[in-house]
């Protein structure tokens, strides 16, 4: 996974004094059946329909050079009501609608999900790490 320039250059100006960057209360999952191109954060095809919404995630983070972090909890959505197509990315948001791409890249292993299916990452198999 690779943060987005956007949130990039938002870090940047912060930890630099030019501008503040106020962190996300929430961040969310997305699932992408198209994967944006990063680090720009763009060409991405979010699922949409037959229920899908993103979820929350909540995060660890353990060691130094790198350090990484990893999802604490189940993180699982809906129970698909139409085909969801084949999954093949994820990203991070700061919203749970619109908002701004944290991060995003491919899943190690794409997934079709047809009605009745329920996509979900397991606690700590959801990993974000320094580059």
């Amino acid at each position: 996974m690779a943060l987005s320039t956007t949130i990039e250059q938002a870090i940047l100006k912060h930890f630099l004094g030019v501008a503040p960057w106020t962190m996300p209360t929430t961040v969310y999952v997305a699932l992408f059946t198209t994967n944006p191109t990063m680090p720009a954060g763009t060409g991405g095809v979010e699922v949409t329909g037959g229920s899908y919404v993103r979820q929350p995630i909540t995060w660890t983070v353990s060691g130094s050079g790198p350090a990484v972090a990893s999802n604490t909890a189940l993180v699982q959505f809906p129970t698909a009501t139409a085909s969801w197509g084949t999954v093949t990315g994820a990203g991070i948001y700061d919203a749970a609608t619109g908002g701004n791409l944290i991060d995003g890249g491919p899943l190690q292993v794409s997934k079709v999900i047809g009605t009745g299916d329920v996509f979900a990452f397991q606690p700590a198999t959801y990993t974000v790490s320094q580059m």
